[in-house]
């Protein structure tokens, strides 16, 4: 692109015109960065993919019950639900000093809870605080007041 370097003094033009030839031009600059960005968003929409094949299978494999909610919701749910429990899994029981009979009594809590939005909002949770957000969600199997069912 052209530029019109006669509103510059003359003792500045020579230094801005070398700073523009390292830079691309406005609509080089645009086209890239749509470019990256469409990039992204395909790797991104590739990535959840992926993540929801990996939670379909898993609660298909353990019984895991349909999530409920908004539509918009149940996949970021089912993904967000799968990346937790296997947290958990694994910081529990491969890492941790639970044996398979105490996981399968945290299985029956989390099939327990269904609210898709349940799972979204523990989504950034350390899998070792499992048990006790279950035992707080399925409190109203011990006669209160549970939202989350």
């Amino acid at each position: 692109m052209a530029h019109n370097l006669s509103d510059r003094l003359a003792d500045r033009r020579a230094g801005f015109a070398r700073w523009l030839e390292g830079r691309d031009c406005t609509d080089c600059w645009k086209a890239a960065r749509d470019a990256d960005t469409e990039s992204k968003e395909a790797w991104l929409a590739a990535k959840r993919a992926e993540e929801l094949q990996a939670a379909t299978e898993w609660a298909e494999q353990f019984d895991m019950p349909p999530l409920e909610g908004p539509d918009k919701a149940l996949d970021w749910g089912a993904r967000s639900r799968h990346q937790l429990v296997t947290a958990a899994y694994s910081a529990l029981v491969t890492e941790g000093t639970w044996d398979e009979a105490e996981w399968a009594a945290l299985e029956e809590q989390i099939r327990a809870v269904s609210r898709a939005g349940w799972w979204i909002d523990q989504r950034d949770t350390d899998g070792t605080d499992l048990p006790e957000l279950l035992d707080a969600a399925t409190a109203n199997d011990r006669g209160t007041e549970n939202p989350y069912r």
